[in-house]
């Protein structure tokens, strides 16, 4: 590898320029879809009815990512890099029309969750690739750019989402992802090695009893979360909470692992990475509310209020490139500094969006810096963070710890869409409701959520201070190696 600092100008240069079109594609796919389908939704009900089921869409979506994502590993060392895509966009393609000609709602969530193991594959190999594909100079500016992906979904996917649903023709929206997924595969067929690395012939054993325990949490909590009732809310998370423990317990013990050897043990050098990276989703998932309140509270158009929760996503856009070529001792201040400005700007907006206030522009004007605080913090030390997972994994364990940053990305985002949904609903959004309820909600929300940023600060403190001992146990290695290359040869 490497010691060189690698550049934009390497990454989307030659034949580098491909690879980083095929993975940053794969994530761009998968996130459009999110926001396509959020976007949609309320026609799709419209039509086939079961509101009861609405929120279903999207629990059953983040499962099955979660699931494919955890799985992706043994893909690749099963299919290969092009026979692992082509098989993630087979099961993403049967997702897509199966949402686009179903007759009923039940076909529907059948549909979702085919699009959330494809995508979920699709998601976590682009995160597998990098390591696979690109210099070690270059992951930083690889993790930004794929992630990146998300801002730029964001934008498009609610204006796609929105002309198919303003034409009455949401299936369309899905029917759409069909021949872009086929041009998405044939790229990556052209671009990427066949093969993920030399000598892999076979796949390991799967976690089979750590993916019922995940998939089961995250049910538990989803389930709880859409009820009204305090009592269940309370007893999904407990139950979570139970399950969540006994998968921790049988890593610990089992041969066939999630996550990489040990990764879960107080000592771990990953231990304190997932957390913070964790936790700072957990406070991102605080966006799914935003444009509601917007509308409620402050008047705003649901394409105004669309674009402003879209800040949140671009601050993290923008902070991520900007952050993703530092070095020493700026990647120690900036992955502290990150959990920190999350905490602020979940501060300030349980400040400002409760309120009703329509048309005001200083409150409207807080409320934009607040999520802008939120994302800009999440991207500061994130391309560090993710790099940093696979620097520290045990060589044999690189496979699974690439693609465990998707499945501990997404097993968060499901929990704080759950506690979120928890959180609203108890805070008054159903009852009383009105602008009452809805201000309770918010505070509530932006309140208790802003409690992980303020949790990451201390994990990120720990990561920070491993980087700064390493920096220095690096530098006496140098040191010592002058000191012998000065004495073998005196000037």
């Amino acid at each position: 590898m490497s010691g060189e600092e690698g550049s934009w100008g390497d990454l989307l240069s030659g034949k580098n320029l491909g690879r980083s079109v095929a993975l940053s594609g794969g994530v761009a796919l998968h996130a459009i879809n999110i926001y396509i389908a959020t976007t949609v939704l309320p026609s799709v009900v419209k039509e086939l009815g079961s509101l009861e089921l609405y929120a279903w869409n999207t629990t059953l979506f983040v499962v099955a990512s979660i699931l494919g994502s955890a799985l992706t590993a043994k893909l690749l060392a099963a299919a290969g890099s092009r026979g692992a895509y082509a098989t993630a966009a087979v099961v993403f393609i049967a997702g897509s029309m199966l949402c686009a000609l179903a007759p009923n709602m039940p076909t529907m969530l059948m549909g979702r969750a085919l699009q959330g193991f494809g995508g979920g594959f699709l998601f976590a190999l682009c995160y597998a690739m990098i390591y696979a594909v690109f210099d070690e100079r270059l992951w930083p500016r690889a993790m930004a750019l794929i992630s990146g992906m998300w801002g730029v979904a964001t934008l498009l996917g609610p204006a796609v989402g929105g002309v198919f649903a303003q034409m009455d023709a949401w299936r369309a929206a899905f029917g759409s992802l069909v021949p872009v997924t086929l041009a998405y595969v044939l790229w990556v067929w052209l671009v990427l090695p066949a093969r993920q690395r030399e000598g892999v012939e076979h796949a390991d054993k799967l976690p089979f009893v750590q993916l019922v325990m995940l998939t089961a949490a995250v049910l538990a909590v989803s389930a709880g979360s859409i009820s009204p009732d305090p009592l269940w809310n309370v007893c999904g998370v407990l139950t979570a909470l139970v399950l969540f423990i006994l998968l921790v317990r049988r890593e610990l013990v089992s041969k066939t692992r999630l996550l990489p050897e040990n990764a879960l043990r107080l000592h771990s050098p990953l231990l304190p990475l997932y957390i913070t990276i964790g936790l700072l989703v957990v406070g991102m998932t605080s966006e799914t509310f935003v444009p509601y309140f917007l509308q409620v509270l402050h008047a705003q158009t649901p394409l105004v209020s669309g674009y402003l929760a879209a800040l949140m996503a671009a601050g993290w856009t923008v902070s991520e490139i900007w952050s993703s070529g530092w070095k020493g001792r700026a990647v120690q201040r900036g992955i502290v500094i990150g959990p920190v400005l999350v905490f602020a700007g979940m501060g300030l907006l349980a400040f400002s969006v409760p309120m009703h206030a329509p048309g005001k522009v200083l409150v409207l004007g807080l409320i934009c810096l607040g999520l802008v605080l939120v994302g800009f913090g999440i991207g500061l030390g994130w391309p560090h963070l993710l790099t940093r997972v696979v620097q520290v994994a045990p060589k044999k364990d690189q496979d699974s710890a690439a693609t465990s940053i998707t499945t501990v990305q997404l097993f968060a985002t499901a929990l704080g869409s759950a506690l979120a949904g928890m959180l609203a609903n108890m805070g008054g959004l159903n009852q009383p409701g009105g602008i009452q309820g809805t201000s309770s909600a918010a505070w509530w929300l932006f309140s208790v959520l802003a409690v992980a940023p303020f949790l990451a600060i201390f994990s990120a403190v720990r990561v920070s201070a491993a980087l700064k001992k390493n920096a220095v146990l690096a530098g006496s290695q140098v040191e010592r190696q002058k000191t012998v290359l000065s004495a073998v040869h005196p000037d």
